[in-house]
């Protein structure tokens, strides 16, 4: 199913039929009457996560019965064992796929650019996911891409469409998650797709380069390099396992095919320790390694934050994780790409699924970053085409913690004022430190639906 722009009664219509899209085993909600002596929790996919519940410490019991929305493409038995291979104690999949994908990807590229150059590699990144024999797994794409043919690579977050010439998906699949006894009940899970297939780039790349022999003719000899510039440290990192183990399984296969351009790719770890001062200091590490794909920034605001010194340096940044709709329009002189969807689509997602529990009153709250307040208005204005107006909705922002020895933010204040306000559903748009504000709303007496 895709969820399109238009008249809002389509929009409703698409909540609807959101309801009957689910996974094989899941399950879906009925819409319920709402208690309006209690509230009820929506997140995203910045805290919807197994490793959410642990940050609330003895009060973890209080997610039980939180919703919200991520995007998440249903995957395979296979996939998840491939990635349990990695990291066997691999407990969420959020954004393992994206990575996967942005690896994949880049290593096509280079193949068919014939170069190491990040310049040339760019301008095959589109192309890659277009308009050319399709294929799914490294050997075969590989294969194909050495004897100079176009690929149109589908993998496992980027399955019916390729990219826009923006760089980012046109399609996409979400994910509406449950927590149930401190974990996410992949029996309710339910899946919705996104977007418009009609928005993928029609342009052609440069003609496919074959090659000859062993290794190829590249202006610097060098092998493929990329770098990561993901979470490792910081409120984002609970998401850092499965974006970690998806680049590593893409490198590893991508070597057991062979390479690329008749090397193994080369990988080097790096942070961004969910803090523009961590990211910068990796990117100049990077720079100085001579890395040429840099995949990350895990937020969108680190990756906001670190792409004029990316660009400065003629290199490319490419993030499974940002969803910022802001930056389909930065200024990346053709550098920047992304395997995940803009939050355009998500925000729309999230209020439909919010609007099926009937509330009457609803409060969105977020970091006071591109992330957040991007995501917080795109919800609130779909929202506002639904009838909901400004007596029915209110905004809070919040200054996120500079880095993981800052203090916790004190929510204390926020949620008396929900208290005050009398909602019956609050959209929480963070991280892991918005885990303080749920045990904020509990210490102000407000009464959390289970």
């Amino acid at each position: 199913m895709l969820v399109t722009r238009g008249p809002r009664a389509a929009i409703l219509a698409a909540g609807a039929a959101f309801l009957l899209v689910t996974s094989a085993c899941g399950t879906t909600d009925k819409p319920e009457e709402t208690d309006t002596s209690q509230v009820r929790l929506y997140g995203t996919d910045g805290n919807m996560l197994n490793s959410f519940p642990a940050e609330l410490k003895e009060q973890a019991d209080l997610v039980d019965g939180m919703k919200g929305t991520t995007p998440l493409t249903p995957l395979t038995d296979d996939f998840k064992e491939r990635l349990r291979a990695v990291d066997p104690k691999l407990a969420d999949f959020l954004y393992a796929a994206e990575s996967y994908d942005a690896v994949m990807i880049s290593a096509l590229a280079a193949q068919l650019a014939g170069s190491t150059d990040p310049a040339a590699i760019a301008k095959q990144i589109v192309g890659v996911t277009t308009n050319g024999q399709r294929c799914s797994d490294a050997k075969t794409c590989l294969t194909l891409a050495r004897a100079g043919q176009d690929v149109e690579y589908r993998g496992v977050s980027l399955t019916r469409a390729g990219f826009t010439d923006a760089g980012e998906p046109a399609t996409a699949s979400y994910a509406t998650l449950h927590f149930d006894a401190q974990k996410i009940n992949d029996a309710k899970t339910e899946f919705v797709g996104a977007g418009d297939e009609t928005g993928a780039s029609t342009k052609a790349p440069p003609k496919a380069k074959k090659q000859r022999g062993g290794k190829d003719d590249r202006s610097d000899g060098s092998p493929l390099v990329l770098g990561g510039l993901l979470p490792k440290t910081g409120d984002l990192a609970l998401a850092y396992p499965p974006l970690a183990a998806g680049a590593a399984l893409a490198v590893r296969e991508i070597n057991a095919a062979g390479g690329v351009l008749g090397e193994p790719m080369v990988w080097f770890d790096g942070d961004d320790g969910t803090n523009p001062a961590v990211a910068k200091a990796t990117v100049t590490s990077h720079i100085r390694k001579n890395v040429q794909v840099i995949i990350g920034a895990g937020a969108s605001g680190i990756s906001r934050a670190v792409l004029p010194d990316v660009v400065a340096a003629g290199r490319i940044l490419f993030s499974p994780s940002n969803t910022d709709s802001g930056l389909s329009k930065v200024d990346d002189q053709g550098l920047y790409f992304r395997t995940v969807p803009p939050d355009s689509l998500q925000g729309r997602a999230l209020a439909d699924v919010m609007l099926r529990d009937g509330p009457h009153k609803i409060v969105l709250v977020a970091r006071k970053d591109s992330y957040g307040e991007g995501l917080q208005e795109t919800v609130r204005a779909e929202l506002e085409e639904a009838g909901f107006g400004g007596d029915r909705v209110k905004l809070f922002t919040y200054e996120p913690p500079a880095d993981a020895a800052a203090d916790e933010v004190d929510f204390s204040g926020i949620a008396k004022e929900i208290k005050s306000y009398g909602p019956e559903a609050v959209l929480i748009i963070g991280f892991a430190e918005s885990a303080g504000l749920i045990r904020a709303l509990d210490d102000a007496g407000v009464s959390i639906r289970h």
